[in-house]
């Protein structure tokens, strides 16, 4: 059965950081491509990250572009968001999604969701 869940989400003052974790279940991380999403409160999902399975290159969204790293570990079959220099934009939930290669950017292509850890960027 696959399951991501996703953990280390909380409250953090603007410029501080924090490391997002997505344990996945069930397949072998270099078998998929892993994204990163985030919706914010009345806005719709975005993309926010993801690692290609095929070369384990990495793309950012222009908003967090030098702020964010995305990173696997395969031996604990787990994905991390390291988030520094958070802003209040950045408030929102996270969820990460495991689809097929070249899945990339593109939300219906992902077949497997996490629930989602709630990141709050307020003073």
């Amino acid at each position: 059965q696959v399951q991501l869940v996703e953990s280390g989400g909380g409250l953090v003052q603007p410029g501080g950081s924090l490391r997002l974790s997505c344990a996945v279940s069930g397949f072998r991380l270099d078998a998929y491509d892993i994204g990163w999403f985030r919706q914010a409160p009345g806005k719709g999902r975005e993309g926010v990250s993801y690692i290609d399975i095929n070369d384990g290159s990495t793309s950012y969204a222009d908003s967090v572009k030098g702020r964010f790293t995305i990173s696997r570990d395969s031996t604990t079959n787990t994905v991390y968001l390291q988030m520094n220099s958070l802003k209040p934009e950045d408030t929102a939930v996270y969820s990460c999604a495991a689809g097929p290669y070249g899945s990339t950017w593109n939300e219906p292509y992902y077949d497997y969701w996490g629930r989602g850890t709630q990141v709050t960027v307020s003073s």
